[in-house]
């Protein structure tokens, strides 16, 4: 399937609502409707089985809400959150979500967001100048992957080192990892994730990425040898 087309869940408790929605992505020539869900613990279940690119996500919902979902994803698609309050907008910002549509929803609006799905899908996938975006005191910025050095954890938050500056970003290691490619970062210990092709040196305790030391954890050294082999044959 092209890189133009993605592939769609919609998660809403609304059937009128997942009627809608599904039929703007139907009639959207760059979508393919794969699964609905009336509810996040039915899509917990389903969505492993899916190979989705976007999901059309409702907020309010019973049992667990669209943000708490959101939370339980690993390998994280794009998300176009739904409401009818604009008072999300603000926390929806801090889950790096790829759009913000309030109900009921139109079709300008909609294609609209579909356009920046697009647009991120391209970027992420570009092999020229690989980057992700990040929030980052109320501003989205665009970091290209070869200028991070490495990420540290810091509570709930983030500090991305790059070559020009450090930001910070609210989200959690495992999340933030599914991100970035698995053949050029590595996390080498509960607080630290590198950028492998940084790496200057490394012994049992610590890596060194462009002169500054990393701790390692000592589990991790077997598993930093193989990724680093295999960073130098690619």
């Amino acid at each position: 399937m092209s890189i133009q087309t993605l592939k769609c869940a919609v998660i809403d408790d609304s059937k009128m609502q997942r009627t809608a929605v599904n039929k703007l992505i139907n009639n959207h020539k760059n979508l393919v409707l794969v699964s609905e869900y009336e509810n996040g613990i039915k899509a917990q279940k389903g969505l492993p089985n899916d190979d989705i690119d976007l999901i059309f996500l409702d907020i309010e919902m019973p049992v667990i809400n669209g943000f708490q979902f959101i939370e339980t994803l690993g390998n994280r698609p794009q998300i176009i959150l739904i409401t009818s309050k604009p008072e999300y907008a603000m926390q929806a910002f801090d889950y790096d979500v790829t759009d913000y549509l309030m109900k009921p929803i139109n079709s300008e609006r909609f294609n609209t967001s579909v356009q920046k799905a697009l647009f991120r899908t391209i970027g992420v996938n570009s092999d020229e100048e690989k980057h992700i975006y990040v929030n980052s005191k109320l501003k989205r910025i665009k970091v290209f992957l070869k200028d991070i050095k490495w990420i540290e954890g810091l509570g709930d938050y983030l500090k991305i080192i790059t070559d020009d500056t450090s930001l910070l970003v609210l989200s959690t290691m495992k999340s933030f990892l599914t991100q970035l490619p698995e053949d050029e970062f590595m996390r080498i210990h509960k607080s630290y994730i590198i950028n492998l092709n940084r790496v200057d040196r490394y012994n049992s305790q610590h890596v060194e990425v462009c002169g500054e030391k990393i701790p390692l954890s000592r589990h991790k050294k077997t598993e930093l040898e193989e990724a680093l082999l295999n960073a130098s044959i690619n």
